[in-house]
């Protein structure tokens, strides 16, 4: 554990309890940093909202703009969450402001420690746009302390977190839609029926003006790139530098976002070739792992999706870079204990592949238990100690195309492991 996170988990408590009054009066203890923001884009949603944070912010950098951006979870160092006018914060700068958040917190929780700090921090630092990540659900969320975003996204929502946002659908895209404020326009990505009632509700109550993907426009991939539609425009763009064809989708998302911060054509066409967000379906090209799988002619992926969302991204993926070029396919998956392991594995179901399970420092499943529930959905899967003997197991059986998935807190073991896969 990095020491900024070592001191977080010392002083703060680590429940995750969903309220907005504690951040309120932290706010307010600090004076109210999250009014002193450049121009904010709020983002919330199931899966994606990294991805689309990381497409806007590389957009708006290549306009010329100074960004802020503020991230969660953390892979490797707990620095990555804050990043001022594109550059991480300093452990000397970080320190400082939770020096001063302490001083104040009361009861706050590490979450919402951290995100007072990311605003003390971007609202001391000049810039021209602040792209800010909802942590859990929305409407509750530390950051939505934010009365006043230029604008808010909503990326694809879906069941996870059960345990505080519950098991209905309805009620998960009603925290989500809880970002959005009067006057704020909304960019909405595609959605369920049953979602989409529930947003379009909730924009009518705060009078929220929305443009919705499939509806006010659209993108998707055509001839090796990226074709954006609305209604004003047709846009032939590069495909965004990210794997998968689920990044279309967020893509456009980006796109539309972009278009109404009125950010150019080119600098848009420049950020989707120049985005990076590490474990969305990335090559791993250095490090132990990959000279161990390079040795043996296979390719080594990682990929942190942890929900049924995901485990469905996750095999469109692998289906489409299988039919284009076949090779013997293993999966080496581990998962928080609370996730739900049998969802993610049935979105999986179509995929030809032998399974390693394995755990991570932390409230990791069981890796027998989690062999079990992939076995109970048709997949070969055995429990093994390490990422190490998963991989050594794979290449002995010929594995040509190995994918680590299942868990951002794996995920950023492995990068820890290969720092120089880890572009920050």
């Amino acid at each position: 554990m990095d020491p900024i996170s070592e001191r977080l988990r010392a002083r703060h408590p680590q429940r995750i309890d969903l309220s907005l009054d504690r951040m309120r009066a932290l706010c307010a203890a600090l004076g109210d940093p999250q009014d002193r923001l450049p121009p904010v884009v709020h983002v919330a949603g199931t899966n994606g909202k990294g991805s689309t944070v990381s497409l806007i912010r590389a957009i708006a950098e290549a306009a010329g703009l100074r960004v802020h951006a503020y991230t969660s979870p953390h892979l490797v160092r707990f620095n990555e969450r804050i990043r001022l006018a594109g550059t991480l914060i300093s452990d000397d700068y970080l320190n400082d402001v939770l020096d001063r958040i302490e001083a104040v917190s009361g009861e706050a929780t590490v979450f919402e420690s951290t995100t007072a700090a990311a605003f003390v921090a971007m609202s001391e630092t000049p810039a021209d746009l602040a792209v800010i990540e909802v942590g859990l659900g929305g409407s509750l969320d530390a950051t939505n302390v934010i009365d006043r975003p230029l604008l808010s996204v909503i990326t694809p929502v879906d069941l996870d977190h059960a345990e505080f946002l519950g098991d209905k659908i309805e009620g998960v895209a009603a925290e989500k839609a809880g970002i959005l404020k009067a006057g704020a326009r909304g960019v909405i990505a595609r959605q369920s029926e049953a979602v989409m009632a529930v947003i379009e509700r909730r924009a009518a109550e705060v009078r929220s003006p929305l443009t919705v993907m499939g509806v006010d426009f659209d993108a998707w991939a055509e001839r090796g790139g990226l074709v954006y539609q609305d209604q004003e425009r047709f846009l032939d763009l590069p495909a965004p530098a990210l794997s998968g064809p689920h990044q279309f989708d967020n893509a456009g998302v980006a796109v539309a976002a972009a278009l109404e911060l009125d950010l150019p054509e080119a600098a848009i066409a420049a950020g989707l070739k120049a985005v990076r967000w590490p474990a969305r379906m990335q090559r791993l090209t250095a490090g132990p792992y990959a000279e161990k799988a390079q040795a043996a002619d296979a390719e080594l992926w990682l990929d942190g999706g942890h929900n049924p969302h995901a485990g469905r991204a996750l095999a469109r993926t692998l289906a489409e870079r299988q039919a284009r070029a076949p090779r013997p396919l293993a999966l080496i998956v581990a998962m928080l204990a609370n996730k739900d392991a049998g969802g993610f594995f049935e979105a999986l179901k179509g995929v030809d592949a032998q399974v390693f399970t394995v755990a991570f420092d932390g409230a990791a499943a069981d890796p027998a238990a989690l062999a079990a529930v992939a076995q109970g959905r048709g997949f070969g899967a055995l429990p093994t100690a390490s990422v190490d003997e998963a991989l050594d197991r794979a290449l002995a059986l010929g594995a040509g195309r190995i994918v680590i998935c299942g868990s951002l807190y794996l995920a950023g073991e492995v990068l820890g492991a290969s720092p120089e896969t880890y572009p920050v």
